[in-house]
């Protein structure tokens, strides 16, 4: 009777701390910087030499969302829509300086509320420079803006440490650490969240030194996109030409504008981002292996994806923000042993702000009415069933216009599963329009082809009323700062 009573007491514990939907559901998400959604090895389209074991494992033991997008191809926007579930019309974290509204929700507060200990280690970045914690997390490790990827400064739950190392190493080593702390045996344990940014691999791609010049004498096969010739680019508009000669333009690179010293050739450009591939796959394999030590696997939904996509040399850009698919187009892969069956393809499009909604009704918890989510859960489709309702069969994408990156214009796009329509705002001389069924690489615009304007036109339509019932027409102009690039002087 004592120990009925004393198991009683114990369950009695569990139940008023953690509700019953929330038991043993667990949830690591693994978000990347700049991670394209073809560099993995298990993909037909990924470079021959690149290795990614662990997130080939994480395919073979779960799925791979591959027709996976971002609405926004921005750090800070694609963060924000992630931790939301909202387009960035709507949680108005345009760039990667402005800060998040206050107000606003991340989905980590209502995990909080459920019963859920929650847990951020690595980039935030929203705020640009502000590191410090953030609500919605009972544990915090970040650090400013990028970051460096050696011997960088975190953000320990407010109080600042610095290191020696390789960032993804030392933020592996702080999930790990927190992993161990959430697992351990006690009587009120509760389900966990927990969310690792990784810096990696953003520009300027930086290996540690075991995996320095790994690739650097394997062969690239360069997109056919890449020539600067009339056909890449005489149905395009002018600006994406000029892009090539500009800050985000492979052209550009010659000119020894770039900030690494001495300045990288293309080559070495595409060697290093697969070599910080390659060492961000090692980090999410010790997750994936410390998972397992602790005997979490099987209760645990881990979900990888990027922020955004990377062009390394499609149309002559090395960067994102545009809304070609090397930039719109994420890696996305979920394991789950109990929920998902091994080595599943899910074809449906599924988007950033589909994250915060799958994850809620994993966890048993209702989506909020207010602010509503934008995003649809693809908790069924991981389950091989259908969806509870039709699933879409477009997405609007949207990117403003940078003063500190102005080759890039503001951009509308939307893409359904065989084609694209592209409107630029601003001074830009034609728009786009693309067969992603007869030209995947987007090598030939046909906005001006006269088969096809009236489909052009009926996208167009939908993509402006669409913006147009969810407050998209609005657009955030930031307050000037300085002379540097507002009212210059005429000088003669």
């Amino acid at each position: 009777m004592k120990y009925v009573s004393c198991f009683s007491f114990t369950a009695f514990i569990y139940i008023l701390f953690v509700p019953l939907a929330a038991r043993g559901k667990n949830i690591v998400v693994i978000l990347s910087d700049d991670h394209r959604y073809d560099f993995m090895s298990f993909m037909e389209e990924s470079p021959e030499f690149l290795e990614t074991p662990n997130l080939d494992r994480l395919a073979t033991e779960g799925a791979h969302l591959a027709n996976a997008f971002v609405t926004t191809s921005l750090c800070s926007p694609s963060r924000a829509s992630i931790l939301t579930g909202q387009y960035m019309r709507n949680h108005r974290v345009v760039d990667n300086q402005r800060p998040v509204p206050p107000g606003t929700m991340f989905f980590p507060e209502y995990l909080q509320d459920a019963g859920y200990q929650t847990g951020y280690v690595g980039k935030w970045h929203m705020g640009h420079e502000d590191d410090t914690p953030r609500k919605g997390f009972d544990h915090w490790v970040s650090f400013a803006g990028q970051g460096t990827y050696f011997d960088p400064t975190f953000n320990i739950n407010g109080k600042r440490k610095s290191f020696k190392g390789y960032n993804a190493d030392l933020l592996t080593d702080q999930a790990i650490s927190w992993l161990n702390q959430v697992s351990k045996p006690n009587k009120k344990k509760k389900p966990f969240f927990l969310q690792i940014g990784y810096k990696a691999v953003h520009y300027p791609f930086q290996p540690p030194p075991r995996h320095a010049e790994r690739y650097s004498d394997k062969k690239i096969d360069y997109p056919e996109t890449m020539a600067n010739t009339e056909e890449n680019y005489q149905t395009q508009s002018n600006w994406i030409r000029e892009r090539r000669y500009g800050i985000h333009g492979i052209d550009h690179m010659q000119t020894g504008a770039l900030d690494k010293d001495p300045v990288p050739d293309f080559d070495e450009l595409y060697h290093n981002f697969c070599e910080t591939v390659h060492a961000l796959d090692e980090n999410i394999g010790r997750v994936l292996n410390q998972l397992d030590k602790l005997k979490l696997t099987e209760d645990t939904l881990v979900i990888y994806l990027g922020d955004n996509g990377f062009a390394l040399g499609e149309h002559g850009f090395y960067d994102k923000r545009d809304a070609f698919e090397e930039s719109i187009r994420i890696p996305m892969l979920a394991r789950h042993p109990k929920l998902i069956k091994p080595g599943a393809r899910i074809e449906n499009m599924t988007l950033n702000v589909d994250i915060a909604p799958t994850i809620l009704e994993y966890a048993g918890v209702a989506l909020p009415a207010n602010p509503k989510m934008d995003g649809d859960s693809f908790l069924s489709l991981l389950q091989g069933k259908k969806p509870k309702h039709k699933w879409r069969d477009h997405f609007v994408y949207e990117y403003h216009w940078e003063w500190n990156f102005p080759a890039t214009p503001t951009t509308l796009a939307i893409r359904t599963d065989k084609e694209k329509y592209v409107f630029y705002h601003g001074v830009w001389d034609r728009n786009g329009f693309y067969d992603l069924n007869s030209d995947p690489h987007e090598r030939h615009n046909l906005i001006h082809v006269p088969a096809y304007q009236e489909r052009i036109l009926e996208l167009r339509e939908k993509l402006f009323n669409e913006l147009d019932s969810t407050s998209g027409l609005s657009l955030p102009i930031r307050r000037p700062k300085n002379e540097q690039f507002y009212d210059r002087k005429l000088r003669r």
